[in-house]
C-alpha cells in the first residue's frame, strides 16, 4: 500500500470514528431534549436558592429560553458520552503507539476525565454557593438581583472549565516528569512561581472577590503538591531499577582473562 492510500485510509477512519462520537453525543442528547428545562434548573439552583423571595431569572433575548436549555442539555449530553468519545479517540492513536505508551495513555485519559468531572462538581457544590451567598449579602439595599439565564449560563461554563482544569494539575506534573521534560527538583524548586501563578489565575478567571479566588488559587497549589508527590513516587521505582541493573555492566569484560 502506498503512503497516499495509508493516508487516505488514516483519513476515512478518522472521519468514521468522529461520526461515531458525534451520533453517541446527539443520541443522548434526544434522549434528555423532555428534561431539557429541568436540567436548566438543576444548573441554575445554587444561585435560585439564594436569590430574594420571588427572585427570579431573567431572559433578554427572544429564543434565550429555548436554546439556554439546549445549550445545557447538549452539555450534559457531552459529559456522559464522554467515555465512549474517547474510547474512540483511544482506538484511533492506539495502533501507532508502543506497549509503554499505551499502558501510559489509557490511565492517563481515564484519570484525566475523571478530575476534570470532579472539578466542575467542586466548582458547583461548593464554589457556586459560597460565591452566590457572599454576592446576595453584599446586594445594596432596595436593588432587584436577577440574573440573565444566558450570562449565567457563560458563567457556569467559564467556572466548569476553570476548575477542571485546575484538577488536571496532578496529571500534567507526572506527565511532564515521565516524559523526562521536567524533573521533581525542579518543579519544587519553581514552588514560589506557581503559588503567585495559581492567585494570579485565580483573580482572572473568577468573580472580583477574595473567597473565589481562594477557591480556585488554593486547590490549584494543593494540586500541584500532589502531583510532585506522586510524581516522585512514581520516579523512585526506576531509580531503583536503574541502580539493580548498573553493575551489571562489568560483568560483559570476561574477554580480557
Amino acid at each position: 500500500m502506498s503512503t497516499q492510500d495509508t493516508f487516505i485510509s488514516h483519513l476515512v477512519e478518522l472521519r468514521d470514528r468522529l461520526l461515531r462520537a458525534i451520533l453517541a453525543v446527539l443520541i443522548v442528547f434526544l434522549c434528555l431534549f423532555p428534561w431539557a428545562k429541568d436540567l436548566y434548573t438543576l444548573l441554575a439552583q445554587p444561585l435560585l436558592a439564594v436569590l430574594p423571595q420571588g427572585g427570579q431569572m431573567i431572559a433578554t433575548d427572544v429564543v434565550g429560553v429555548f436554546l439556554v436549555p439546549m445549550k445545557v442539555a447538549l452539555l450534559v449530553a457531552f459529559v456522559i458520552a464522554l467515555p465512549y468519545v474517547l474510547f474512540q479517540i483511544w482506538a484511533f492513536v492506539a495502533p501507532g503507539l508502543y506497549t509503554h505508551e499505551k499502558r501510559l495513555v489509557l490511565p492517563l485519559i481515564i484519570t484525566s476525565t475523571l478530575l476534570f468531572i470532579a472539578g466542575m462538581a467542586f466548582a458547583y457544590f461548593l464554589v457556586f454557593p459560597v460565591v452566590f451567598k457572599f454576592m446576595a449579602s453584599i446586594a445594596p439595599e432596595g436593588v432587584a438581583w436577577m440574573a440573565d439565564i444566558e450570562k449565567y449560563l457563560s458563567f457556569a461554563l467559564t467556572m466548569f472549565v476553570a476548575f477542571g482544569v485546575t484538577f488536571e494539575v496532578p496529571v500534567a506534573v507526572v506527565l511532564l516528569v515521565r516524559m523526562n521534560i521536567v524533573t521533581v527538583e525542579k518543579l519544587r524548586e519553581i514552588r514560589p512561581y506557581v503559588i503567585v501563578g495559581a492567585f494570579v489565575i485565580g483573580a482572572v478567571f473568577t468573580p472580583p472577590d477574595v473567597i473565589s479566588q481562594l477557591m480556585l488559587a488554593v486547590p490549584l497549589w494543593v494540586l500541584y503538591e500532589l502531583g510532585i508527590l506522586i510524581a516522585s513516587m512514581m520516579a523512585k521505582p526506576q531509580a531503583a531499577d536503574g541502580d539493580a541493573t548498573a553493575p551489571a555492566k562489568p560483568e560483559a569484560e570476561p574477554g580480557k582473562d
